[in-house]
This record gives C-alpha cells, structure tokens and sequence, in this order.
C-alpha cells in the first residue's frame, strides 16, 4: 500500500502546527511522493538482507549436546561464512513503481538488494522546479559474508549450560554487521544412561540473539536540505529453539541440530540531518512508516556439524541449511 497520502497528511498537519508558510501545497504532496518512493525501495533493498542475518546468527550455537563437569568452561574463536544467494542479490524496478522518481533514460531496470552487486542507476526526480538526482545503492557486491566472532559457554550444575557469543562491528563493502547473544542449554540424555553408554548425546536449547545490519542507502540533496536517509538500518531480535543429537567415535563427535526461530525486524533511517529538518522532521516521519514494514517471521533450519579433540582444543565445522546455506568453522578450547 502507497505511504504518500499519509507522509502528506502529518507534513500537513506539522506545517499548521509550526504555522510555517516556507512550502507550497505542491511541493508537499511532492515531498510526500518522494519520500513514499524511498519506502517502496527500503523495504525491497535491505528485507534480504535483515532474513539473511537471521541465519547468519542461528547456528553453531551449540558445540556439543553432551554433558561436561561442572563450572567447565569452553572458549572458541569463530569464522562464519554465509553464502549470498543469486535470487536474492537483485530486483526489478519500473516507472510505474514510483510516484515521484523515473529512472533515467529507461522505463525499468534490475538493481542490487543489499546483498547485490555494485551496479546503479540514476532516479530523477522534480521538487519546486529544482531536479533531484540520485544514485540507487550499491550492494555489498559479495559472493560470500566472512565475519569472525567470540564463543563462550559454561556448564552450570543439573547438566544446564550458559551459551554466550559476540561479534565486533564487522565492515562489510556499503555496510556493517554485528551480532551477539545469549541461550540456555540442558543435557537429557543424562537420565538414559543406557544411551549415554553408547556415547550418544542430546540436548535442548533456548537461545536469544541480536543483530544488527546497516547499509549506505539514499543520499538526496535539496534546497531545503539533505534528507538524512543515507543510512538505513536492519534491528532483529532472535529467538532460537533447538534440539541436538550426537554420536561421539572416540576424538571425533557427529552433531545433528533441528533449530526453528522467530524474528522481529525493526527498520531505521538515519545519517546527518540536514536543515530541512528545521522545517520536516523527515527521519521522525519516515521512521514512523517504516514500522509498517516490519514483520516477524519463523525459520525452521537443519544443521550437521563435526568436533574433533586434539587435547584441551577442539576443531568444529558446521553446515546449516533452509532457505540460504551458512557455513561455520572454530577452534575452541575447554579449560
């Protein structure tokens, strides 16, 4: 559904309300146009990208279902890999699409999401006679997302374990991601000790994750001033349940994981405002709207992963799979 008449409606009534007269009728429903446009493609650029994070922070979670001893702890430095799939690296715009902006010398084009290439077109555009021209963003132009982060667990009494993992702000081409959290797992296959006696394993776990992706996004220029939508942000909060199962064959343990999640996604504009916010508090309107694209979705995911001893360290990969594909390997080390 179009966002224009709505973004024109507050802009009317903000305009009454501070009694300004610096804008024309026209050059609202103008700005109310533009600013719908840039919610139609927000919600097509960074939406790929906000469901590939998801994945990204579902998996390897945990590194054995198996119980240790007591007040255990368990150090890893991880490397994970996610690999960008081709249909969600680009989408198709038109004219007929926009209610402000045509695309320059074309009626249609095929641009980058978030996940895509670097390739751009231009959008012009006219306000109070003066055009506006801008760039479409780029994507960060990767076959794969390569980013390192920090793993900790402690085993807790009653076969519970504390799971903990974090990621420094990892700079992506056009953007940057980071993600942290935190989960709860029990051993269960301590009550059968008959299966335990044949070295196999499983646990349950309840795990929360933040994470967090920006991407350069829309740099409009005006006479009233920057718009401040040249960043846009990706906010989602995971929530994890998995079920684990493992055989161990002396120094080496098969993992298998059946993992499903639920995700809210927030989106945000933001980046240097601009002097038209003297007048429009554009990133307070369309930060507004943009709730309206926000929805909460549920991943089911399988996940098969391999842990070999070499002493007090372990060397882990992993493979996780549902809709997208993610790779993991670690090296841990268990005090």
């Amino acid at each position: 559904m179009r966002k224009s008449g709505v973004i024109i409606g507050l802009f009317a009534t903000f305009f009454f309300t501070q009694k300004s007269e610096a804008q024309t009728a026209t050059e609202l429903e103008q700005i109310g146009y533009l600013l719908s446009d840039a919610l139609l493609y927000s919600e097509q650029y960074i939406i790929p990208a906000t469901d590939a994070a998801v994945y990204q922070a579902s998996t390897s979670w945990v590194n054995s279902p198996k119980k240790k001893s007591k007040w255990e702890v368990t150090l890893g430095l991880h490397t994970n890999v996610f690999f960008v799939p081709k249909s969600d690296r680009k989408f198709s715009i038109q004219n007929s699409d926009f209610q402000f902006f045509e695309i320059e010398g074309a009626t249609s084009a095929t641009v980058p999401t978030a996940l895509g290439n670097g390739n751009q077109v231009y959008l012009v555009g006219d306000l109070g006679g003066e055009q506006i021209r801008l760039k479409t963003p780029k994507g960060i132009d990767q076959e794969t997302v390569v980013y390192p982060y920090l793993s900790g667990a402690i085993e807790l009494p009653y076969g519970f374990e504390f799971l903990a993992r974090y990621s420094t702000k990892t700079k992506l081409k056009k953007g940057d991601y980071q993600v942290y959290g935190f989960g709860l797992k029990h051993n269960f296959s301590q009550y059968f000790p008959k299966i335990e006696a044949k070295n196999i394993y499983f646990s349950a776990s309840a795990i929360y994750s933040k994470e967090d992706v920006s991407f350069d996004f829309l740099d409009i220029n005006t006479a009233y001033g920057n718009l401040g939508i040249n960043q846009l942000n990706g906010l989602v909060d995971t929530y994890h349940f998995q079920l684990s199962a493992s055989k161990e064959f002396k120094k080496f343990e098969l993992i298998t994981n059946f993992i499903i999640n639920r995700s809210s996604f927030q989106y945000i504009v933001s980046g240097e405002t601009g002097s038209i916010e003297e007048v429009i508090p554009i990133q307070q309107v369309i930060n507004d709207l943009l709730t309206q694209i926000s929805k909460d979705k549920t991943n089911v995911l399988g996940e098969v992963s391999g842990r070999y001893q070499i002493s007090k360290f372990y060397v882990q990969s992993s493979i996780a799979f549902g809709k997208f594909v993610n790779g993991n390997i670690g090296v841990q080390y268990q005090f």
